[in-house]
């Protein structure tokens, strides 16, 4: 049986989240160029499991053409918080 390959870990850091304009806009963080995952799936995604405020969840980062990682936050994770907030972030992923 072949053994599964070690997760990579980033950070924590911290990240300020944004929100795309309009109805049902997506609140978001963003990743650093230097921090953020090589992309390992189609879509331009890697999976990875995400903490953020120490809150847990299995998602994705999407690569933006910047460089930088794209990671949507949804409401259950990141509560009462929202546009300019703060909030501490830290991922793994296995780069297979």
């Amino acid at each position: 049986m072949k053994k599964a390959p070690p997760a990579l870990k980033r950070g924590p850091f911290w990240a300020t989240l944004a929100r795309l304009a309009g109805k049902g806009g997506w609140t978001y963080l963003l990743v650093p160029k230097k921090l953020a995952p090589p992309v390992t799936r189609a879509w331009n995604r890697t999976p990875i499991h995400a903490i953020v405020d120490g809150v847990e969840w299995d998602t994705s980062v999407w690569r933006a053409k910047t460089g930088e990682g794209f990671l949507p936050v949804p409401k259950r994770v990141r509560g009462e918080k929202g546009e300019g907030d703060k909030v501490r972030v830290a991922f793994s992923y296995v780069d297979d």
